[in-house]
């Protein structure tokens, strides 16, 4: 598993070597931000569910702006620690602009006063799909900035289709099959304004 794109390109990332996570493969993550493209520079980022961080510091690669990390596994607050000194390394910085977040993602809010999020990746557990989506995406939308920038990317099985908040449309649907994972791209109904 590597940076897919960007000025840390191959670099590596470690995986926890406990805990239940299910890091995004490369294929989608590169298929992902090739879809994005320059949406990512300059942007803030939430990647939720992060696991390894790969959404997230693939975006910093790419000229992200900022990038909040949130996963409740302490394994994986520890393997992002190291994966984002790695890409801060290969980017000529001392720290990368992250903050990681030991948190459940469901239920996390970000601090008051902190500014709207350009793009937000969640890749979720699998079952998590089944259970909460109806409440978990549209809570999600909303701490997006307002504009037709904004980008909502949900990871899940290649069979799912995530439910589509009002205000919203489908952008993109990129998978290999029924039963691979699919990353599917949501962004704001144009407005008339």
């Amino acid at each position: 598993m590597r940076i897919t794109g960007g000025r840390a390109r191959g670099i590596p990332l470690t995986l926890p070597s406990r805990g239940e996570i299910r890091p995004a493969t490369d294929y989608i993550r590169e298929a992902v931000f090739n879809s994005l493209g320059p949406l990512v520079d300059g942007a803030r980022v939430l990647d939720l569910f992060a696991g390894t961080g790969a959404y997230g510091l693939e975006s910093l690669s790419r000229g992200a702006l900022q990038v909040t990390l949130v996963d409740k596994n302490p394994a994986a607050a520890a393997v992002q620690r190291k994966n984002a000194a790695a890409v801060a390394k290969s980017l000529g910085l001392a720290e990368a602009p992250v903050d990681i977040v030991n948190d459940d993602a469901t239920r996390w809010a970000p601090p008051a006063g902190t500014p709207p999020y350009d793009i937000i990746f969640a890749d979720p557990p699998w079952a998590l799909w089944e259970s909460a989506a109806e409440e978990l995406v549209p809570r999600l939308a909303a701490l997006l900035d307002t504009g037709e920038h904004v980008r909502l990317v949900l990871e899940a099985p290649g069979k799912f289709d995530p439910p589509i908040p009002p205000g919203w449309r489908l952008h993109r649907k990129l998978a290999k099959g029924k039963d691979q994972p699919a990353a599917t791209l949501l962004r704001r109904e144009k407005t008339d304004a």
